[in-house]
């Protein structure tokens, strides 16, 4: 066969460094461009993003051609410096050190979608461990709480 097709879409998940309420929504549109622009940059084509004050959710459709630890960490580390540019607010600014990485069965994508577009009202009444811990147990992946919450 000389065609390569892979249909991998992923649900990714991290927080602030030590989940600080940094986020805000004035930069909202700025952030989610930048970050689209990245993902485009690695094939990586996004799907839906939304976020709270200390965690991001990212839908996408993972490239075949980049690692996906690489394309987390070009996400992650690209935006992180661009977002201190932005205004001294961010001046600090850092992610977590780790993330959750979760698969979409293309089945369940508009759900995905609709759950990460709802992050402000699910989050009035969960938090993010909470919640994070809850994918992890739904994703048969050990959470080590040790390590979670950098």
């Amino acid at each position: 066969m000389s065609q390569s097709l892979a249909n991998i879409v992923v649900h990714l998940v991290f927080s602030t460094k030590e989940r600080r309420p940094l986020l805000r929504d004035g930069e909202r549109g700025q952030l989610h461009a930048y970050l689209t622009g990245i993902l485009k940059n690695l094939d990586s084509p996004l799907i839906e993003i939304n976020y709270v004050r200390d965690h991001i959710h990212i839908l996408f459709a993972q490239s075949k051609n980049h690692a996906p630890a690489k394309i987390i960490e070009q996400v992650k580390s690209s935006s992180s410096g661009w977002i201190k540019t932005l205004d001294a607010w961010y001046a600090d600014f850092a992610w977590q050190g780790g993330y959750g990485e979760f698969s979409v069965s293309p089945m369940h994508v508009d759900a995905v979608r609709e759950y990460i577009r709802r992050q402000p009202e699910h989050h009035a009444q969960e938090d993010f461990q909470t919640e994070f811990r809850r994918f992890c147990e739904k994703n048969g992946k050990p959470l080590d709480e040790r390590y979670a919450w950098d």
